[in-house]
Formats: C-alpha cells, sequence, structure tokens
C-alpha cells in the first residue's frame, strides 16, 4: 500500500516514542489515526488532544467502525506488542496490511538522504543532536527521534524543503534492517537484546548487515574500536569518530566552572570553542558523532556548529536534571535513560566528574527480566562506583517473569557499603529520609515518573 492510497492508520502500541513519531506524521499528512496502548501516558495524552482515537481497552469493540475495513487501512504495530494481541489478531486474520513500525519508517524515509544513527547507546542523544543542528540551517531537517528533543518538546521534525531525514536506528528486533541509509553512523556494538540475537556474534552481525544497506553514494561512520566488521556496498566512504582519536575527534578539551569546551577536528579543519549546552563528559563524543555526520552531509559550519551545541538542551530522560539547588550543600536530582550496563558505567562516571567531593546516591529500576539475567554481573559491577545504591523491582515492560529473576541477583553483587532494595511505591518516602546530596535515577522503567513528585516533596520541606 502507496502512502498516498492510505486513508487511516492504526497503531497497535500507539503510546512508544517511535509509534507516537509516526502517528504525528499520518496525522500532519491529513490521515486519520487510531491506536491501542496499554496504559496512559503523557504521550498518548497530547495524540488525543491532536485529535487521534487511543483506547486502552484490548478488544476490537474499542476499534473506531472506519477503522475495521481493510480497504484504505493501514496498519502499524510495534514488536514490543504481545503477538496475542486482539486488535492485531483481527487485523491479521482479517486481510488488512498490517506492517512493523520499522518498515513503516523506511518506506518514508527511503525517498530522502536518511540519516541514521545507529548504537547500543546514543542514539538517541547523537541523533537529536544532528536533528537540532540541521533545523538552524536554511532548509530544516525531517527527524524521526527516540525521545522528547527539548525546547521543540516533539520527537518529530518536519520540513517540506529539507532533503535530509534524521532517524533514530533501533537494532531491536533488527528494525533498522528496514532503512536505506544515506549516512549511517555506529555508536555502539556492545552486545544487547540477546533475547532476540542469543549471541554476540549474532548482534555484531546484525549490525553488519545494516552497513550493507547504505546506499552506494553513501557514508558509513564508525566509532572508533569497535568489534564491527562492515560490509559496505561498493562506492560507500567509510570514515571514523572518537573522543581523542579517529578521522573526526575532539581536541583541547576545557572543563572550568560547569562548562565544557572544545576543538571538533574534521578531515581538512578544525571548529574551535565549541562549547556544550548540556555540559557532561559523554556529551563531547555524542557531539562529534553528531557534527561528523553533519559534515558528511555537507552541512559543517563554523558559526552554526557553535551555535548548535550550545543551544542544545538535551532530550527528556537523557541525563535530565530535575533539581539543582545552588550553593556547595545544594541537593541535585539527575534522571537518566541508561538500561544497559556500559550506560550505567557512564552515566555514572559523568556526574561524578560533575559533583566529584559530592556523596553519590544511584537510583536503579533494571529493565527486562532477560537483560537483567544476561547482564547482572556487569550491572553490579558498573553501580558499585556509587556510594549508595538503592535497587528497585524489575520493569517487566513486554516479558513475563523468569523464575529465579529479580532485582536481587544485581543487589547481592553490588560492593557499596550502603545499599537498599525497595519496590517502586516506597521510592519517594524512603529518599526523603535518607537525606541525599546528588541522585542520579536510573533505567528505562518508570521510575521517572517518582521523580518529579520526590523533587516537590523534599522542595516543599524547606
Amino acid at each position: 500500500m502507496e502512502i498516498k492510497d492510505i486513508s487511516r492508520v492504526y497503531f497497535v502500541g500507539i503510546g512508544g516514542i517511535g509509534m507516537a513519531a509516526l502517528a504525528r506524521y499520518f496525522m500532519f499528512i491529513g490521515r486519520k489515526v487510531a491506536g491501542y496502548d496499554r496504559t496512559p501516558s503523557h504521550l498518548t495524552d497530547e495524540l488525543i488532544s491532536e485529535g487521534a482515537a487511543v483506547s486502552f481497552d484490548d478488544s476490537m469493540d474499542a476499534v473506531p467502525l472506519p477503522f475495521r475495513s481493510p480497504e484504505g487501512t493501514l496498519v502499524v504495530y510495534t514488536p514490543a506488542v504481545p503477538a496475542a494481541n486482539v486488535p492485531l489478531t483481527f487485523f491479521r486474520d482479517n486481510g488488512f496490511e498490517v506492517r512493523k513500525r520499522a518498515a513503516v519508517l523506511g518506506s518514508i524515509t527511503r525517498d530522502s538522504k536518511s540519516i541514521c544513527f545507529s548504537g547500543t547507546h546514543g542514539k538517541t542523544t547523537t541523533s537529536s543532536m544532528c536533528a537540532h543542528y540541521l533545523r538552524l540551517t536554511p532548509d530544516g531537517c525531517n527527524a524521526f527521534l527516540g525521545g522528547i528533543l527539548r525546547p521543540y518538546d516533539t520527537n518529530l521534525l518536519l520540513s517540506d524543503r529539507s532533503e535530509f531525514t534524521v532517524v533514530e536506528a533501533d537494532e531491536y528486533d533488527r528494525s533498522f534492517h528496514q532503512l536505506t541509509p544515506y549516512i549511517a553512523v555506529v555508536n555502539a556494538t556492545d552486545p544487547d537484546h540477546l533475547d532476540i540475537y542469543g549471541t554476540e556474534e549474532a548482534y555484531l552481525e546484525s549490525f553488519a548487515h545494516f552497513t550493507e544497506l547504505i546506499r552506494p553514494d553513501g557514508f558509513l561512520l564508525m566509532r572508533t574500536g569497535l568489534k564491527l566488521r562492515p560490509r559496505v556496498p561498493e562506492g560507500v566512504k567509510v570514515f571514523t569518530f572518537g573522543r581523542d582519536e579517529g578521522d573526526y575527534h575532539a581536541a583541547n578539551v576545557r572543563t572550568a566552572d560547569g562548562t565544557i569546551t572544545f576543538d571538533f577536528v574534521y578531515p581538512g579543519g578544525t571548529v574551535t570553542d565549541i562549547q556544550l549546552g548540556v555540559p557532561v563528559d559523554i556529551n563531547i563524543l555524542n557531539a562529534v558523532s553528531a557534527l561528523s555526520a553533519v559534515h558528511l552531509a555537507g552541512q559543517l559550519d563554523d558559526v552554526t556548529a557553535r551555535r548548535a551545541m550550545s543551544s542544545f538542551k538535551g532530550v527528556e530522560r537523557r541525563f535530565e536534571f530535575h533539581l539543582k539547588e545552588q550553593g556547595p550543600d545544594g541537593r541535585v536530582v539527575i534522571d537518566d535513560y541508561a538500561h544497559h550496563p556500559d550506560e550505567v558505567r557512564s552515566s555514572i562516571a559523568s556526574v561524578r566528574a560533575l559533583y566529584p567531593r559530592r556523596k553519590l546516591t544511584v537510583a536503579f529500576q533494571p529493565h527486562l527480566y532477560t537483560r537483567t539475567r544476561d547482564f547482572a554481573p556487569q550491572f553490579a559491577e558498573a553501580l558499585s562506583q556509587a556510594d549508595e545504591v538503592i535497587l528497585i523491582d524489575i520493569y517487566p515492560a513486554r516479558e513475563a517473569p523468569i523464575p529465579g529473576v529479580t532485582s536481587k541477583i544485581i543487589f547481592d553483587r553490588v560492593k557499596c557499603a550502603s545499599k537498599l532494595m525497595i519496590p517502586k511505591e516506597d521510592f519517594v518516602d524512603t529518599m526523603k529520609n535518607r537525606k541525599f546530596e546528588v541522585l542520579l535515577t536510573l533505567g528505562a522503567g518508570d521510575l521517572s515518573l517518582e521523580v518529579p513528585r520526590l523533587v516537590s516533596e523534599v522542595t516543599d520541606e524547606k
């Protein structure tokens, strides 16, 4: 079904960040949109206010009548939705065109120059940095992002003039194999999603296949030091980037008074004095990744590079400050989406660099039973770099429980002198009573929803 033949689009799992962007896109081009999700959220509230018919009832009675006809109706689903979902089963059994979110995104972006950011971690921030940069150019850009970009308050950017589409290329369920990159960026290949891939070798093979999908006139941009062995088509040019090495890298890094400034080195030149709008150490590498892609797209200039990186305010739940009291004893609360051991380690290191003499409390909610099972020792090692650890029950997302797999298999291995395991419901009261200094909440689950309430209650006490 061509987009011009689509009258209605039904989304099974419409509340997901990527699904919501597609839903907004189809409403933008004038199509009727409806969908199902398990629970209400900020995103579903916004979609409803914008005209989408969203239901939280897993039954066909909740599907609007026009969407029950296969003629002119496209059904989009995410692999995170169980296969036994009632509407999804109905659509599959009754002649509807049913496509994965990634396939639909691939169709939308195929006719543009797609800049696709992939990797175990880093892809949301780097794609958002790139999209923010291009938004400041005369033609703007189109972008489908995996997080809400501040201050735009959306994960979807649209332009009817730009030839570029920035995409977060998700490796989960091999979704990024639906894309045709003009520029493919690989930020990291640390094994993840072993419930899908089984082994590190299969995970790396998936990224190798992703590099085969690059347009013959395109580019591969790889971080230095990866195990990945790319298989690019003839004609594709390959470049590397890194913090301190590679064809693209940072130099002359300066940290002072809560700021980070560096020079961006690219083949043939240097952009001096780039200051980060979100001054945490990991964003040096993220900025290098984004600016490298911008250079390969032929859009780099010194003035826009400095302006874009200094005005980039981050992505919701990516190193997001919720409380930053002034003074040497001021309390700090930061929330980060880190849910892989390497992300947890990097996030803790970044906070340590910002507050080297403060007590650091890390509250971590593991995401998925399989990921907890597969990486419990690595999670414990990373978390042990904190002064205090609060472990929350596992957020199951799409998974059923696995016998013997709980947060305790991480907790028992954590080596901090101070550690505690609690249900999420006790988080706010626990933290109020512990008189924290710097609190970092980590995970891809719903612990982040408790953070605003905690901040509200501890600031009301003063």
